[in-house]
């Protein structure tokens, strides 16, 4: 992005007249986000405070941002002859200029008021007569607060009026506090000569006055100090009195930024709940701001689980596993039909190549790893079907599906879930299931009732491979209705396994080395209210294959040393 930097003062950096420096005002470019990168901003240099604008037209509608440049850091970049970084406390902008002078000319500028600013001198506030703090930033507060209380960004300039409060405050603390402790060590001086005249010689006649000057003999033997008190303008040059007010201006400015804040708040309560809350195309959260957060927000799940995973001792659990002709029957429960129908189906269609298949998007590949995707939309709600391949060594598909169906090891790697719960067990090998998901801002909390079956199905043949199936769909039970609280997301989902062995060296037995399993996992999910289509397919992409590989990583580990179970 280009610069075009321009003074809204003289060429000169100082006024002749008042010794100040002068304003300046421009474009620059700054760094918002990875999303937009780096965009043009009308940038404001004036009275120690840089300020920053949508463009120059909008600066009637208040500031989208301020730093204070007392504590400032500037810093060129090492490499970008363009570029420098300002940096105050935990806030940073990066700010990048047209060309290497015209860099130059901002940070001079911007060196020249922080070192001019006067605040963080013994002598700031009397030198300065108190400019920022009493009529002037009363004045401007007041016209400020009117206009972006009426226009836009209202909360936000108000947040940083009351940054700017903050530095100003401290400076005045500071500046304060070295007057009580000049005022202090003058009061212990003081005593000190006091002591000094009373240890000598007490028969000494009366005298009007000592040599110094400090002290007095009255007829009476007593002794009067003579120096009138230290004066303020004395203790370093600091008038107490002028800061007093301006101390007092200063905390009257921020209770009343303090009240504007209060007020803007209780107004916009309704509409943050909304915010918080509504979904749909409607939203008042625009898309890059919703990709945004999305990702902020599964960002901070990673490292949380990272640091889970480093600390976590995962204690051995014995799971007993039924006779493989158990997980062969179709079962009697009420929903035995409707499992043997939803088998059948992805044995049918699961399988099929998607190669080929206009219909189907490569998403991802990464090594054995492939991730499809077929973009359907419905009521303008996302429903993309998706599926994904791959191949793991040194388990079989009988370990994969039991892990992934086996309720009591959920948690050990399934890191979305808040909590979860059987809800009913229909048999040995099905069960329903309730669980919630983490709520990933902005969106709303997800929750999901369905029916987890896991089969072992049967070879037509003796050329099959020994194959297994997990078929997790929605249902409808009594015992977990849909609540206000989290949004019901209705699923179809299988995974299915296929063993492929490979013969072994000589008359050696067959070990982990031989084994392969072949995984298809097929994904049909309704998230049962709106969010934007970019958005649900960006995260698809990052975290189908996460959970993949996860799982299977953790599956290869389960299984390590153990005998093979076919």
């Amino acid at each position: 992005m280009s610069e075009k930097s321009s003074s809204s003062g003289s060429e000169e950096d100082v006024d002749p007249e008042s010794g100040q420096p002068v304003e300046l005002g421009g474009v620059l470019s700054k760094w918002t986000n990875y999303i937009h990168g780096w965009q043009d901003r009308w940038v404001v240099l004036k009275n120690n405070t840089l300020s920053y604008y949508k463009s120059e037209d909008e600066r009637e509608y208040g500031c989208r941002g301020s730093l204070c440049l007392s504590k400032a850091v500037i810093t060129p970049h090492e490499f970008d002859e363009c570029r420098f970084d300002i940096s105050v406390n935990d806030s940073v902008w990066y700010l990048r200029a047209e060309d290497p002078e015209h860099r130059l000319q901002w940070i001079e500028s911007i060196e020249l008021h922080k070192a001019e600013s006067g605040y963080g001198s013994e002598t700031s506030l009397r030198r300065h007569g108190s400019m920022l703090s009493l009529t002037s930033a009363a004045s401007a507060l007041s016209a400020t607060s009117t206009s972006s209380f009426k226009k836009g960004h209202r909360l936000r300039e108000k947040l940083a009026e009351m940054e700017t409060f903050r530095d100003i405050l401290c400076r005045q603390v500071d500046t304060l506090q070295k007057y009580f402790d000049t005022c202090a060590d003058v009061v212990s001086k003081d005593e000190f000569q006091r002591d000094k005249v009373l240890e000598e010689d007490e028969d000494e006649f009366p005298t009007t006055t000592r040599p110094n000057g400090e002290y007095n003999h009255n007829n009476n033997g007593s002794k009067e100090k003579l120096c009138p008190p230290a004066s303020p303008k004395c203790m370093n040059g600091v008038d107490f009195k002028g800061e007093a007010i301006t101390f007092k201006a200063t905390t009257a400015g921020i209770l009343s930024t303090l009240s504007h804040c209060i007020e803007l708040m209780v107004k916009q309560e309704d509409s943050w709940q909304k915010r918080l809350d509504k979904e749909g195309p409607n939203s008042l959260i625009n898309e890059d701001e919703f990709f945004d957060a999305v990702e902020a927000a599964l960002d901070r799940q990673d490292k949380i689980e990272e640091q889970c995973q480093s600390e976590k001792v995962r204690i051995p659990r014995r799971t007993l596993v039924p006779p493989g002709d158990i997980y062969s029957t179709i079962g009697t429960h009420r929903f035995a039909t409707k499992v043997e129908e939803m088998v059948q189906n992805h044995m049918t269609y699961s399988l099929q190549d998607v190669g080929g298949d206009a219909n189907w998007q490569l998403v991802i590949e990464e090594g054995e790893m492939k991730v499809y995707r077929r973009e359907v939309e419905e009521n303008g709600i996302v429903l993309d079907p998706l599926k994904a391949t791959h191949s793991v060594k040194g388990v079989t598909g009988h370990e994969v599906c039991h892990y992934f169906w086996d309720t009591a090891v959920r948690m050990d790697w399934e890191t979305t879930i808040e909590n979860f719960n059987v809800v009913e067990t229909l048999s040995d090998n099905a069960v329903i299931v309730y669980q919630t998901h983490k709520r990933v801002w902005p969106a709303s909390q997800r929750d999901v009732l369905y029916l987890s079956a896991i089969r072992k199905i049967l070879a037509t043949n003796e050329n099959d491979p020994d194959t297994w199936l997990v078929c997790n769909f929605s249902v409808d039970h009594d015992n977990a209705l849909p609540t206000n609280r989290c949004v019901r997301a209705k699923i179809n989902v299988a995974m299915i396994c296929q063993t492929l062995v490979s013969p072994p060296e000589g008359d050696k037995e067959i070990s982990r080395d031989n084994i392969l399993c072949k995984i298809t996992y097929v994904a049909n999910v309704n998230p049962g209210g709106w969010a934007p289509a970019s958005v649900l397919r960006a995260v698809a992409k990052r975290e189908y294959p996460k959970f993949l590989k996860r799982f299977t990583s953790y599956v290869q580990e389960k299984t390590a040393g153990k005998p093979i179970l076919f």
